[in-house]
């Protein structure tokens, strides 16, 4: 187990080992993506990749990448672009420029035409209750047919505590490093990874 305290030590840890938190998250996608592709099929499926601005969306832009070559990727950004940290901006800006992903909004979204659903919205920094649109997206995609793969933490769970609150309900949880208290509960559910801390 580890906190979320001890997860970004972890990653502090990284940085001055040479590892950059950019090319954590780059690992951190490519992994999610690996996972994917283990778990589903992805032949003439339709994913779509939920996004908020933190480095948890950074995570999922990464994915979108690797992905966007095996099947139909759509992203759906949630976040506010003058909030994205500097990775996840860096990572958004690339899969803007990649001609095989498509940017959906809010408004038009139909979270029943998926296959797939990549919850990259929250990640460890994850307090409080959930607030709009982030409760409504979550009941949309608890609410979908899709397959629900949630990156590093399903959003809504707070990390350090094993009660659960309200949160996408995940097949498949992609962890980074090692489980978080709030995953003892879904173990089976939970696939560990390593991204390089």
């Amino acid at each position: 187990m580890i906190t979320s305290q001890e997860s970004r030590a972890l990653e502090k840890e990284a940085e001055k080992k040479g590892t950059s938190v950019l090319e954590l998250m780059e690992n951190a996608g490519k992994e999610v993506a690996r996972v994917l592709q283990e778990k589903q099929d992805l032949k003439n499926k339709r994913i779509l990749i939920v996004c908020y601005h933190g480095n948890n969306g950074g995570d999922g832009f990464v994915a979108a990448n690797y992905l966007a070559d095996k099947a139909e990727v759509e992203v759906l950004f949630v976040g506010e672009e003058e909030k994205l940290t500097p990775l996840a901006e860096q990572n958004l800006r690339r899969i803007e420029k990649n001609t095989l992903i498509q940017f959906i909004s809010l408004e038009f979204v139909d979270f029943h035409d998926y296959d797939i659903i990549i919850d990259a919205m929250l990640g460890t920094g994850t307090k409080g209750k959930l607030k709009y649109p982030l409760n409504t997206v979550v009941d949309h995609i608890n609410g979908a047919k899709a397959y629900r793969l949630s990156v590093d933490i399903p959003t809504g769970l707070d990390p350090d505590k094993e009660e659960q609150a309200k949160s996408v309900s995940a097949d498949c949880i992609v962890a980074f490093h090692d489980l978080k208290p709030a995953l003892s509960k879904v173990k089976g559910k939970t696939v560990v990874v390593d991204i390089g801390m």
